[in-house]
């Protein structure tokens, strides 16, 4: 019986030794990686010991996903972070987390003020060792594995402790919400220091046995080409890939039809591209990356909005919507959830006395009962007392032609409401079709201005649009609407 990441990928690399991981341009097989991994594994506790934590700065790589197996097979919880930060809260993070060994590039010690021990990711295929010997095989299946931050829209971003457990049932129910076997090749294009590619994409797949592949960094262009000649038959996205391939000019032929199953269940993108197959959820790093799963398939009556519906809990996860709306989740067993925020050298957990952790995203039910997500509370807008619902519109502005990226925020208005503004990437703003749109919407849901910019802030993680740093974008054109 499988306890712990380590045995998961051990268990695989005996049962499948062909199954092929790492970037689509620098695959591996899994046994192959396994050996390499455990040699990196003995190179790092001559460094630390087991149980010590470690951090990881560095961008998705074949070397970068060996070294994270090294970490696990040598029982050294390891935070992975975003190494696109700024080098001064790089620094703070790295300083906050406390960690014995720096993984990262050589050159970044130095920059961010690092004088401990550092291994470089690169190179992790240099050596083998033996994997039996690992530490990281005895682990509890309720010790932590891994920490993955926050995307500190409201501050600095806090470290999330992740156990063995948490990682082996969200793999587990995601592999059975997409149906993947051991037939299936998983392309999962994002950062994996983000919970989507590592949580949904590598241990979906793992756990059915299938190859994953991922991506150096996303690319539009590029994106059917490699699910054609990578022979792609499952797909982990996020909002923010979709909505730039659904804008995308895409002949028929570019497409391949071998897809069948897709995380991110969007009503647009499965018609335009013939996906038979999709699920929807609900979650966040610290319920359990995801509390909420939905399958839909192409000949439902799909909604616009299929994205938001979360659906059912998983199992061992109950939920509940508070007073205002907000959601709140618990877990009927450990190791289900997140186990709280490591700051300060101290793990926290911000549960009530009765285990409800409070998400901060507010929610409603649909006609069946179910979970449907609405908005971040601290990203919400309101008019006339109604929440906006950000994403709806969006959706709806966004079938405007000519508009090259676009997102949906707020600024005071004369009165104690919100006003709402739409930041548009675009080389000419169609003033007559956006208007036309608005008018479209109900009243308190119109944009009362549209605002031009060269570009907006969005998280290297999941390319989710920063949307308190849309105010401080230079403004190259502001219309009325």
């Amino acid at each position: 019986m499988t306890e712990n990441v380590a045995q998961l990928l051990t268990s695989r690399a005996v049962e499948r030794p062909d199954l092929v991981l790492g970037t689509h341009d620098d695959p591996i097989r899994l046994a192959d990686a396994i050996r390499c991994a455990a040699g990196r594994a003995s190179a790092l506790l001559r460094l630390t010991e087991a149980g010590r934590l470690v951090a990881m700065v560095g961008e998705t790589s074949t070397d970068y996903l060996i070294t994270w197996m090294a970490c696990v097979l040598a029982g050294t919880p390891v935070a992975l972070i975003n190494p696109t930060y700024p080098v001064g809260l790089l620094s703070e993070m790295i300083e906050d987390f406390r960690p014995t060994v720096l993984l990262s590039s050589p050159e970044l010690a130095p920059e961010i003020g690092w004088t401990g021990p550092v291994m470089s990711i690169e190179g992790a295929r240099n050596g083998k060792g033996g994997v039996e010997v690992q530490p990281g095989l005895a682990s509890d299946p309720l010790a932590t594995v891994s920490f993955m931050h926050t995307s500190g829209t409201t501050g600095r971003p806090k470290f999330c402790a992740q156990s063995h457990a948490y990682f082996l049932r969200l793999g587990a129910d995601v592999a059975a919400a997409m149906s993947l076997t051991a037939q299936d090749r998983v392309f999962a294009p994002l950062p994996m220091f983000h919970i989507n590619p590592l949580g949904y994409g590598l241990f979906g797949a793992l756990t059915a046995g299938a190859d994953v592949l991922a991506v150096r960094k996303f690319s539009a262009s590029m994106f059917w080409q490699i699910v054609s000649e990578e022979r792609i038959t499952a797909l982990v996205l996020h909002a923010p890939p979709v909505a730039i391939l659904n804008r995308r000019d895409a002949s028929e032929s570019e497409v391949p039809k071998r897809v069948r199953t897709m995380f991110y269940a969007d009503a647009t993108f499965m018609r335009r591209f013939g996906i038979p197959h999709a699920v929807s959820g609900y979650g966040s790093t610290e319920a359990g990356g995801l509390s909420h799963l939905k399958e839909w398939r192409a000949d439902d009556d799909i909604p616009e909005d299929a994205s938001r519906h979360g659906g059912p809990p998983r199992k061992n996860i109950q939920w509940r919507l508070d007073g205002v709306g907000q959601i709140l989740v618990r877990a009927t067993r450990p190791g289900v959830l997140f186990d709280g925020y490591l700051q300060d050298g101290q793990l926290s957990a911000p549960f009530d006395d009765n285990g409800w952790f409070p998400t901060g995203d507010f929610g409603r039910r649909d006609e069946d009962g179910n979970l449907v997500f609405v908005e971040r509370a601290s990203e919400s807008i309101r008019v006339k007392g109604e929440f906006v619902p950000i994403h709806f519109v969006e959706d709806h502005i966004g079938r405007v032609h000519g508009i090259d990226d676009l997102a949906l925020w707020k600024r005071p208005g004369t009165l104690v409401d919100d006003e709402v503004v739409l930041y548009v990437v675009t080389d000419s703003i169609p003033l007559a079709a956006l208007r036309q749109a608005s008018a479209e919407l109900p009243a308190f849901m119109r944009p009362r201005a549209v605002i031009r910019t060269a570009r907006l802030p969005r998280d290297a993680a999941a390319g989710k649009v920063q949307r308190r740093l849309l105010g401080e974008q230079p403004i190259l054109e502001e219309v009325p609407l």
